[in-house]
């Protein structure tokens, strides 16, 4: 299974004895929508000190995993008819998000060449008055991309000069390899017009405790918490408190499960790319790789379903994320090193047959 995007990895033990305190001793009620203080006020301190930008519990709202923040802030800001810019390949729910909205998704390639960065040259020539907002992610899913400080900037240049605003999905902030992490939140001018979406599930490995946060500024955030009270009313309490937990508590978890991916990925990357016909560049974060298999003249959907078929090892098309996934596959080496290998070799013998 090279298919699932997330750590195959427990959450840490103070994270789950936090949570089962918080059962045993009554926290199983309503918490105020936007979130229990104590989390807003650790995430606030968390987010100050890791972008770093000045921030309060009151930018920060509390939602049931990630994707709720990208839902309230399209249906926060874009109105049927604004243009949304966001990264092609990409996380699907970016433009689902937007074309349920009855908005314009305008998708910016993210080439190999450029290390799957933002093309900036579309990207010039696809802002303009009618954009209402511009989706950032980095590192990226499914490429592994990071953008660079240079990049951004010139992102906030062209976001400011059109008075627009930016949703930056910050998720595998903390899963990097190499370079160094930048949010756009800290460039100059740019934390009023910026929405960061961050959680547990990557970073913890809670995907199934469904905790994320968005931060952004103040008026945005009692108008995210309004949808919040009218749709999931709130996030778990117990889970709320756990959340203090990951947050305040060793961060030793996590820095294993990073050097962990790293080894993976340097294992994976030399492996596909010992196959003929596939090219795979190192990415940077995350835990996905993006290899090329143009070589092979075939679909890649083609490809993935003959891998499941022929080699019994799952990936994804790179179309599942996009238009200009066509010709690669999605690879997630959150499984074993010993399974990474098996695949490998798998996916070699298979692929010298097509």
């Amino acid at each position: 299974h090279l298919e699932i995007g997330e750590p195959d990895f427990d959450t840490p033990a103070n994270i789950i004895e936090a949570a089962v305190q918080a059962l045993r001793t009554g926290h199983t009620h309503y918490t105020p929508s936007a979130g229990i203080p104590e989390l807003r006020q650790a995430v606030a301190e968390e987010v100050a000190r890791t972008r770093p930008i000045p921030v309060g519990p009151e930018n920060v709202v509390i939602v049931p995993g990630g994707k709720p923040i990208i839902f309230f802030t399209i249906l926060a800001l874009v109105d049927p008819g604004d243009e949304v810019i966001y990264p092609n390949p990409g996380f699907p729910i970016y433009e689902s998000m937007i074309n349920f909205v009855g908005a314009k998704a305008v998708p910016v390639p993210l080439l190999e060449e450029n290390d799957f960065g933002f093309d900036l040259d579309v990207f010039r020539r696809a802002i303009n008055r009618r954009t209402k907002l511009v989706i950032l992610n980095s590192p990226q899913n499914p490429t592994g991309g990071v953008l660079s400080r240079a990049e951004l900037e010139a992102i906030a240049e062209l976001v400011q000069k059109n008075d627009c605003y930016v949703l930056s999905d910050e998720i595998y902030s903390r899963i990097l390899y190499e370079g160094e992490f930048v949010s756009i939140a800290s460039l100059p001018g740019m934390q009023e017009r910026t929405i960061i979406l961050d959680g547990f599930s990557k970073t913890y490995a809670m995907t199934g405790w469904r905790m994320g946060y968005g931060v952004m500024p103040e008026a945005l955030a009692a108008g995210v918490a309004r949808l919040v009270t009218n749709s999931v009313s709130c996030t778990a309490a117990f889970t709320q408190r756990a959340g203090i937990a990951g947050l305040t508590g060793p961060q030793d978890a996590v820095e294993q499960m990073v050097a962990e991916f790293r080894r993976r990925r340097d294992v994976i990357v030399a492996g596909l790319n010992a196959i003929p016909g596939v090219r795979c560049r190192t990415p940077a974060g995350a835990f996905y790789v993006f290899p090329n298999v143009k070589a092979f003249g075939r679909p890649s959907k083609e490809i993935a379903d003959y891998l499941l078929q022929e080699a019994g090892v799952a990936v994804l098309s790179g179309t599942a994320f996009g238009e200009y996934g066509e010709g690669y596959l999605r690879l997630s080496y959150a499984n074993s090193i010993a399974n990474i290998q098996k695949a490998l070799k798998r996916i070699g013998e298979a692929l010298g047959r097509l």
